[in-house]
């Protein structure tokens, strides 16, 4: 049997990290097995669905890395098709119409609700013939679900479970206004999309049983079901925004790679031994479904942050100049050249080494970029006293005989400099760095030398020490 999976979003909203992973999932059991990964809108809820969702929705699919194979299926242009199996039904027997009021539906429920059952249409009209019927009233289609028995649900990651059919009424596949609904729409999709597996959340797992029902009155096989345990927050409570339950442009723009999501979402709820970072190669060859846990998993913004600085630390030098070089020139408002593009390639072993995110690796070159003499931030420059200023002077005469300008020459010479004006190491880094990148924050003073090269180090400190014959700040 080839295998079919698929992802199939409502766009009324963003892909959140839930939908994501589940979309994951889908796509590397399709990979794993030489499969097919297929993609559903179901936007059937016209009054919810919206065309920016759906760009949502697509856009972070493509930025996770999970192509799909042929055309983006969109459930608002079946309807046809899936009312025509409601009318199949009724026409075979297997469903029948439904003429209940509103008020008598609300009756139902209120009566159930005081003998303390459960909520569910009664079957009153499930023997009763249509020429009963009230006038006015737009009849329902509704599946007459068989009364006796059970639906055993065999789930790869709940195991069998099973659902007692007198609990399962019988469920409104046509509207009165002749409109599907959701679980009919799904099922005729599934059968007529050739889908094998269907991998989703926990949350559905009490449709399934539905579903089933629909595809044997149908004579349809039933695909194979997966249902995930959802993702909760670190504190075990229901994902929620302050959690982490954001779009996956959030992520995108908050500087996390898609490599390192795909990575962390392919840990909350699966594993592989105690293997941690695993590449997407890994992982479609190692995924299936006998690794997903039964447990809900936990986000945190801990583990996804140290394993994202991970893949940072291991990007290609030329990947991670050009996912920067559009927020430098945002910064600086110009147009980087190749230059520019030259001195990050040159300085990126250095600058990826301590950062977490994309921004902070932007933020860390900026340095590079910025025209001189630099602009000073606030901290930067209330570090820049007389005396500081006077030590850098004398700074800038050792270092001119430095030789060569390499890493372990400049470390040494900068010991021997603070050991010379008795004073710790970071009394004279602190107002370098300052004088050579205009902030207080950066890569490693060390690394920060041997980044700018001699030429550059002294004229940066001489833009800061020297003007006019004194020592002084630029611009005073």
């Amino acid at each position: 049997m080839s295998v079919v999976t698929r992802f199939a979003p409502s766009p009324t909203g963003f892909l959140h990290i839930g939908g994501a992973r589940t979309a994951l999932f889908n796509w590397l059991f399709a990979r794993h097995h030489g499969g097919k990964f297929l993609i559903r809108i179901e936007d059937t809820d016209r009054a919810r669905s919206t065309p920016e969702a759906m760009t949502a929705i697509v856009e972070g699919l493509d930025w996770l890395g999970l192509d799909h194979d042929g055309d983006i299926v969109y459930q608002s242009q079946n309807i046809e098709r899936h009312a025509s199996v409601a009318r199949e039904l009724l026409a075979d027997g297997k469903a029948y119409y439904c003429y209940c009021t509103p008020e008598e539906l609300a009756e139902m429920r209120e009566k159930a609700k005081a003998e303390g059952r459960s909520i569910k249409y009664d079957g009153r009209w499930r023997d009763r013939d249509p020429s009963e019927a009230p006038a006015g009233v737009d009849p329902v289609i509704r599946l007459k679900a068989p009364r006796d028995g059970k639906t055993v649900i065999e789930d790869s990651v709940q195991g069998d479970v099973t659902f007692r059919n007198d609990q399962l009424d019988d469920m409104v596949l046509l509207r009165g206004d002749g409109t599907p609904t959701y679980m009919l729409s799904v099922v005729v999709d599934d059968h007529d999309m050739g889908v094998t597996h269907i991998m989703r959340g926990d949350d559905h797992l009490n449709n399934a049983a539905r579903q089933a029902q629909l595809f044997n009155a149908m004579d349809w096989n039933i695909p194979e079901f997966a249902h995930i345990p959802l993702i909760h927050g670190g504190d075990g409570a229901k994902l929620s925004k302050r959690h982490g339950a954001l779009g996956v442009e959030a992520y995108r723009d908050m500087g996390y790679l898609p490599e390192a999501m795909r990575n962390y979402l392919l840990r909350l709820g699966w594993s592989h031994g105690d293997d941690e970072v695993i590449s997407t190669n890994q992982a479609v060859e190692w995924f299936d479904s006998d690794g997903l846990g039964k447990s809900p998993s936990r986000f945190d913004f801990k583990k996804l942050d140290n394993l994202n600085s991970q893949y940072i630390r291991e990007a290609d030098d030329k990947y991670l100049v050009d996912l920067i070089m559009p927020d430098l020139a945002k910064t600086f408002d110009r147009e980087l050249d190749g230059g520019d593009e030259e001195q990050l390639l040159s300085a990126m072993p250095h600058l990826k080494g301590r950062v977490k995110h994309i921004p902070e690796l932007a933020e860390n070159a900026e340095f590079l970029i910025d025209n001189r003499p630099l602009t000073m931030s606030d901290e930067a420059a209330g570090l820049l006293d007389e005396e500081a200023l006077a030590r850098l002077g004398r700074f800038h005469l050792a270092a001119q005989l430095w030789s060569p300008w390499a890493s372990e020459e400049i470390e040494q010479g900068m010991r021997d400099f603070a050991d010379s004006e008795a004073l710790k190491l970071g009394k004279i880094a602190q107002p370098l760095r300052a004088a050579l990148t205009g902030r207080t924050k950066s890569p490693g003073i060390f690394d920060v030398l041997a980044i700018l090269g001699r030429e550059e180090t002294l004229g940066r400190i001489a833009d800061v020490t020297f003007e006019g014959g004194e020592w002084s700040k630029s611009g005073d």
